[in-house]
């Protein structure tokens, strides 16, 4: 798990497929599509989504266990939509949430906790700092 001041890195590289990217992250790695690209394996507007699906059930697991609730389990259907006149941003992500086991008091407080902790839901929700650097290098001898 990492601390508030750590600092987490991915790496994604191309393949020889057109629109086709190995992601690293730690020791895992996994194909991503473009959404232009084979569309065969997840596309990173679906990663995103998972990537809010995950932290919604583990930060909502994790404090129920915290409080003592009496959460059995949790399902989140995460959806975005694209801006049909900006096609660079969306125009909503959408956050459906169903918790079993607790009332709706529970759940509420569980959400409340969930948005209020969150770094990935509260990085989207007020935007952050987005840096973009480049560099270039030659192509490895050999390389197509």
């Amino acid at each position: 798990m990492t601390a508030a001041a750590d600092t987490t890195s991915i790496t994604g590289r191309t393949t020889d497929t057109q629109g086709r990217f190995l992601v690293t992250a730690r020791t895992n790695h996994f194909v991503s599509d473009a959404r232009t690209g084979p569309a065969e394996a997840v596309q990173a507007g679906e990663l995103l989504l998972s990537a809010l699906a995950s932290c919604s059930l583990g930060n909502i697991q994790l404090h129920a266990a915290e409080r003592g609730s009496d959460l059995t389990g949790g399902r989140a259907d995460i959806s975005y939509q694209r801006d049909p006149q900006d096609p660079t941003r969306y125009t909503y992500l959408r956050i459906e949430l169903l918790l079993e086991g607790v009332d709706q008091d529970e759940a509420d407080v569980l959400v409340g906790l969930f948005t209020g902790s969150c770094p990935i839901y509260n990085t989207l929700r007020r935007g952050g700092t987005v840096e973009v650097a480049v560099r270039v290098q030659e192509p490895l001898a050999g390389a197509a």
